[in-house]
């Protein structure tokens, strides 16, 4: 069926900065619509998010050229392709585009119209997005990995380290996991009161975001919070530590601020290791900076065969980087996030090969998200087995839980065991 229109306009995501918003039209009138995430704790080898630079109009984030790109230059050189032939579609957009990282046309903009067409195509199929995406790849569930806890980027750097979550791994299904999630969450808040720390909200993503008194700390509050829910920590729910450490190295060492250190990258990986051995944490993203090729492999080495090591900032859901990792032993799994890379065809070609390696998979969602659940439907057909979209608070956080919730009562779906 093919591409008839191509509509844009500029919205705002969960953080109140505009993102795009993109419709397609097949010519049997089947519609698709899509809004782009935007990420704040950014890699800086992510394609580029085009902003427009205005400092009248939100501060210079406005998004009306990458807009102006879907319904111009994009809308007329797609025309009449095919929608189901997506990887030629994303094909078309990346050479018209013309740079390394999409940075003309910007990937937002490229984003949006392939993630529109798809659900257009589905549409006119009159099937799930889930499963036209899927293509022959075996779908399921994915264990949710769920934000307790907030700091760095998401919650104005009160520690470095970014994220806490659940990882409610002992279950049998999603609903289940969810449940567990949710009781972890409201655990957390109960122990935050009891101590007497500084609360004032929730953080980017629906986190919790206490005044500690260093990264560790938030790592006993976590356990904690497991028990108080009633589960057993490492056996039905563990830790996930999201570090993002590109952000606080400097100068080839990690600096803990908020603790009053400096770590090299050989003292980085021992702080790592200590902590797995002392605490529940099963996966750790971003353990060390994006362009620290020297101690990734070190980092693999002592954890590697017990811990789920994910590059975010490390590969930007890039190909290249990710084969590099395979090949360097760095790193075992790899966070997947769509506007990292910028079109669905790269975003599953990812997936399957760090699948084919051995790796795992964990979809994301960004710190700015929108209430488009596409998300959900893209973790399920990938067969990734892992998604993380913050956590159970915030709308545009429970419209990707509560898609998944809405696919498994609907039956036909399982949920795939974590590191299966």
């Amino acid at each position: 069926m093919k591409i008839q229109e191509l509509n844009a306009w500029e919205i705002l995501d969960s953080r109140g900065r505009p993102t795009v918003a993109v419709e397609a039209r097949l010519e049997d009138g089947s519609i698709g619509q899509a809004q782009v995430p935007s990420g704040a704790s950014t890699g800086t080898h992510e394609a580029v998010e085009l902003r427009d630079g205005d400092p009248h109009r939100y501060a210079g984030k406005g998004v009306l050229r990458a807009v102006s790109h879907v319904t111009g230059e994009i809308a007329a050189a797609v025309k009449g392709m095919d929608a189901h032939r997506q990887s030629a579609l994303d094909r078309r957009m990346i050479e018209l585009d013309g740079t390394p990282n999409k940075g003309r046309l910007g990937a937002n903009a490229i984003l949006g119209v392939s993630c529109a067409v798809a659900r257009a195509a589905a549409a006119s199929s009159k099937i799930p997005l889930w499963l036209h995406l899927a293509a022959g790849r075996t779908a399921s569930l994915p264990v949710p990995m769920v934000n307790i806890l907030s700091g760095g980027h998401h919650a104005s750097h009160n520690i470095e380290f970014q994220d806490f979550l659940a990882l409610p791994h002992g279950f049998a299904t999603f609903a289940e996991s969810i449940h567990a999630a949710a009781a972890v969450h409201k655990a957390a808040y109960d122990l935050i009161v009891e101590a007497g720390y500084t609360l004032t909200g929730v953080a980017d993503e629906g986190g919790w975001g206490p005044l500690l008194r260093s990264n560790g700390e938030a790592l006993d509050l976590l356990s904690k919070a497991i028990e108080r829910a009633g589960y057993r920590p490492g056996e039905q729910v563990s830790i996930a530590i999201d570090v993002a450490s590109s952000h606080f190295f400097r100068d080839g060492r990690y600096h803990l601020h908020t603790e009053g250190r400096i770590l090299s990258g050989e003292e980085m990986v021992e702080q790592l290791v200590d902590w797995c051995a002392r605490y529940p944490v099963i996966s750790i993203e971003d353990g060390l900076a994006e362009d620290d090729w020297d101690h990734w492999p070190r980092l693999t080495k002592a954890l590697g065969g017990r811990v789920q090591l994910i590059g975010d900032d490390f590969f930007t859901t890039n190909v290249a980087r990710v084969r590099r990792g395979i090949a360097e032993r760095s790193a075992n799994a790899v966070l997947v996030k769509m506007n990292q890379i910028g079109t669905l065809t790269e975003t599953l070609e990812v997936t399957g090969v760090a699948l084919a390696a051995g790796w795992r998979a964990v979809i994301s969602a960004r710190s700015g998200e929108t209430e488009d659940a596409f998300l959900s439907d893209l973790a399920v057909a990938s067969g990734a087995g892992q998604i993380k979209v913050g956590s159970i608070t915030r709308s545009e956080r429970l419209a990707k839980w509560n898609r998944l919730l809405e696919l498994e009562a609907k039956g036909g779906l399982t949920l795939q065991p974590f590191g299966a």
